[in-house]
């Protein structure tokens, strides 16, 4: 019992006590801010790759609606495609119905 009393009251254990306290609990930068930046962190990053997926995406639209070297289109039914959803265009004689996704 003497010797735990002994070792408890260390003055150099004290400080240890102590300073782990401090930070764990009291310092800028304790455990439940770093777990919370952390969670954060994560976050950014799940979104970091969704974005990456939606430049590929647009990216490989774009490169169907675009002109090729020789001038032509990449690809016209896409671009007919694109005018049709986007910008509702049609052709003549036909109606277009627009359904409101909400």
């Amino acid at each position: 019992m003497k010797k735990v009393l002994k070792v408890v009251a260390n003055k150099y254990f004290l400080t240890s006590l102590g300073f782990l306290a401090w930070v764990a609990y009291f310092d800028q930068n304790d455990w439940m801010t770093l777990r919370q930046r952390q969670k954060e962190l994560n976050g950014i990053k799940d979104n970091i790759a969704w974005l990456n997926t939606e430049i590929s995406r647009m990216t490989a639209e774009r490169d169907g609606l675009t002109v090729n070297a020789e001038g032509n289109l990449n690809d016209p039914h896409k671009l007919e495609q694109y005018a049709r959803e986007h910008f509702r265009m049609r052709q003549a004689g036909e109606d277009v119905y627009v359904i409101d996704k909400q």
